[in-house]
């Protein structure tokens, strides 16, 4: 049998399957990088259609435009290989090939003059040096953490003089795996920020038969399923604030006649601190000073600098109760540090710090009742997009190992510790006999 009487064959039988998985997310991906959306995020289920919609829609592009180059990139040059190499070369087998496929370096020639490469991201310097058109990473959970932002996104936005508005596209597909580099980029696709990227998301349920769903459930753990047939983002156990989610995003920003709350953690790099407000019973974190070897004067006299335009010039400072060491005896502290920055910039200010440190556990469960109480109120939110190390520390911060209230150390450890003074502080979590106080029982 002829090749293209094979392609004509394979064609068919995709268009048969396909017939069957026109799900509304994946029509609607399509129409998204048709219309200009550049990064698509697509988190789907195992064997749900994402990896032959990629394919499909990558070879009717390198089809339709002529002199292009385009890409499939995976973890490595194996899985590439293993995952696209046969169908991409039966599926241009319709379109006349000006030459033979280069099995060694896994570049497809159309006779259109475009080209379809193949790149193992083992090595991600390869991927430098080409005007691309567009392409499909998959498995980018699995991809190197640094590779997107040092070899592959500059690579999409090298200027190409002879389409000097045009910029490249990349589906950015695969299965969660964890609350890594991957889940960054649901979050701040998900967000709607940047009309560039949108996510896209869809089970394994959708698309495949009931008997393989419920044999998959009986096979595996209920995170596992959910990961691997839900795309959901599952992080390991002990993560300290489960119930932090969707539910507490905000784009919400400060408001000129605001009071600002301002709370840290000193003695640490980066040091830490974050601005939000206080409306009725709601918290708003929603804005950040991260400094890297800097302490709390600089930190303090980047506040003002940020926040001079701000009408409201009284700010609420929290903390860690050691940050005042040295007070008794005449010498200055983190404070007093910068209490004399803030007078300086004609700053009025309210120290909110405890007496003595208090237990973490009561800190934490100050926080986790504002994120979701027991009841199902949140009254915690966080703009993830101003306030990332915010961000990351409730999404993923994890308990030490063998603890129940040590905190694993991180970057975004401290904005976390930060956070729980705050909270601590404005709504402490009322002990059982102080309720019963309360109540006069």
């Amino acid at each position: 049998m002829s090749a293209g009487l094979v392609s004509l064959a394979y064609q068919r039988e995709l268009n048969r399957w396909y017939k069957l998985i026109d799900h509304p997310v994946q029509l609607k991906l399509v129409k998204a990088v048709a219309n200009g959306v550049r990064f698509p995020v697509v988190p789907a289920g195992r064997r749900s259609g994402k990896t032959e919609r990629a394919k499909r829609f990558l070879v009717k592009m390198a089809m339709m435009n002529e002199g292009e180059r385009y890409f499939v990139g995976a973890p490595t040059f194996g899985q590439v290989k293993k995952m696209y190499w046969a169908d991409l070369k039966l599926m241009c087998a319709a379109s006349t090939c000006i030459k033979k496929p280069s099995e060694t370096d896994l570049i497809i020639y159309l006779n259109n003059d475009t080209e379809i490469h193949l790149i193992g991201f083992d090595k991600p310097a390869r991927f430098e040096g080409i005007f691309w058109s567009g392409g499909v990473i998959d498995e980018i959970a699995d991809i190197k953490p640094d590779a997107w932002e040092a070899n592959i996104r500059p690579a999409l936005d090298t200027f190409n003089p002879t389409r000097p508005d045009y910029r490249a596209w990349c589906w950015l597909i695969g299965v969660p795996d964890g609350l890594n580099h991957y889940y960054d980029m649901a979050q701040y696709a998900e967000s709607g920020n940047d009309p560039e990227w949108a996510l896209f998301h869809w089970k394994s349920s959708d698309i495949l038969p009931a008997k393989t769903i419920e044999s998959a459930k009986r096979q595996m753990s209920a995170k596992q399923f959910k990961q691997e047939y839900e795309a959901s983002f599952e992080t390991a156990s002990g993560r300290i604030y489960e119930d932090y989610g969707r539910d507490n995003y905000t784009n919400e920003t400060i408001k000129p006649h605001e009071q600002l709350c301002w709370y840290h953690d000193f003695n640490f790099t980066p040091l830490s601190s974050g601005v939000g407000v206080r409306r009725g019973n709601d918290m708003y974190l929603l804005e950040e000073i991260i400094l890297t070897s800097a302490v709390a004067m600089q930190s303090a006299m980047e506040f003002v600098d940020r926040y001079k335009n701000h009408l409201n010039k009284h700010v609420l400072i929290y903390g860690d109760p050691a940050g005042k060491a040295g007070e008794k005896h005449g010498h200055s502290s983190d404070y007093t540090e910068i209490e004399r920055i803030l007078r300086e910039n004609g700053w009025q200010y309210t120290r909110k710090v405890k007496p003595s440190t208090r237990s973490i556990k009561d800190g934490q469960n100050a926080v986790r009742a504002k994120i979701k109480n027991a009841a199902g109120e949140v009254s915690l939110y966080v703009n993830n997009i101003n306030a990332p190390y915010t961000h990351k520390s409730l999404a993923t911060g994890q308990l030490k190992k063998g603890s129940t209230f040590m905190e694993e150390d991180s970057d975004y450890q401290h904005i976390g510790t930060a956070v729980r003074y705050l909270c601590e502080y404005e709504f402490p979590i009322i002990q059982p006999l102080q309720t019963m106080q309360i109540l006069g029982l």
